[in-house]
């Protein structure tokens, strides 16, 4: 992999922290306003998956197209975070937040869980910053002093595994295609499966009057966290992506202290510190990306053997 598309992959990576990173506040906004943690998830989702849509109908129409096995991977993996968001959200409403956020940042491990069950082995620095970030994450939001609920703890874990799984999936549907493609189905099946369990379980809105804005806040940093999310594991890896992903933490805690009032424990400051030093250390990360293998356990999403005119975003000699 050529240095520039290495520069590019990180540089998406943080992007996708730092939107990711945006989404907690918005989201706990638009929850103080009124509405409910499903309807948070499926509104918001269901919009950057209808403005992506309209965007790419009118201006680039080429990206609509997903070879068959690629379109049913982009499904699979959206029902997989979209399960896994609704396990989020009811996790919050039973845990501490910081309980519940330093459960649910432990989803490198679970990436590193699947790459070895997709027979994709990880580099030694890899596994080293993996050790430096967890301590860092661990200080960083180990703030609560309420007690744990062992279902909520479950839901948590449950959802980081799920989060790991659908970042694995569409690391396999990127040797072949756009990250602006993979965004779009991802999206699209993400919305749909929360939007039916909001349709369900739930249909509760708040007042007539109530703001919007946290909800269309959310709907655009989801848009853009989603596709850097899914370029930089196109061009870095899913667990590269992964543990630089973490530095959404230092983006919500500076956000929650700027514009929540809230404020750091000398631990917490100390906690920060490692992490910092984990995300740094991918300078000197010079494994290459995972490669397309013709076996491991998601190997059935590798398309058939295709000419360069079957994918419309591919050069033409």
């Amino acid at each position: 992999m050529s240095a520039s598309l290495r520069k590019i992959g990180i540089q998406a990576a943080l992007a996708s922290a730092i939107f990711s990173g945006c989404a907690p506040i918005f989201g706990k906004q638009a929850i103080l306003y009124g509405f409910s943690p499903l309807a948070v998830t499926a509104i918001r989702t269901t919009l950057a998956a209808v403005a992506l849509l309209i965007l790419m109908a009118v201006f680039k129409r080429s990206y609509l197209y997903m070879y068959p096995v690629g379109l049913i991977g982009c499904a699979l993996a959206g029902f997989v975070n979209g399960i896994g968001s609704i396990l989020y959200y009811s996790a919050l409403s039973r845990l501490d937040a910081s309980l519940g956020h330093l459960l649910y940042s432990f989803y490198p491990l679970f990436m590193a869980f699947w790459m070895l069950v997709d027979l994709q082995p990880i580099s030694r620095i890899t596994a080293l910053r993996l050790v430096v970030a967890l301590p860092g994450v661990y200080l960083l939001i180990s703030n609560s002093s309420a007690g744990v609920d062992l279902i909520g703890a479950g839901m948590m874990i449950g959802s980081a595994v799920l989060y790991a799984l659908h970042i694995r999936i569409t690391q396999r549907i990127l040797f072949e295609a756009p990250a602006q493609s993979v965004t779009l189905y991802t999206l699209m099946a993400m919305g749909l499966t929360v939007l039916i369990a909001y349709l369900l379980f739930d249909r509760s809105l708040p007042a007539a009057g109530t703001p919007w804005w946290p909800l269309i806040g959310m709907a655009f940093v989801t848009f853009f966290s989603r596709f850097t999310l899914f370029l930089g594991v196109k061009h870095l890896g899913g667990i590269q992506t992964a543990l630089l992903g973490l530095g959404e933490l230092l983006v919500t805690v500076i956000l929650a202290m700027v514009w929540l009032g809230e404020r750091l424990t000398p631990l917490q400051w100390l906690g920060g510190f490692i992490l910092v030093i984990s995300l740094l250390l991918v300078g000197f990360d010079r494994h290459p990306p995972e490669k397309k293998r013709s076996s491991g356990l998601l190997a059935w999403l590798n398309p058939s053997p295709l000419g360069k005119t079957d994918f419309p975003w591919q050069p033409h000699p």
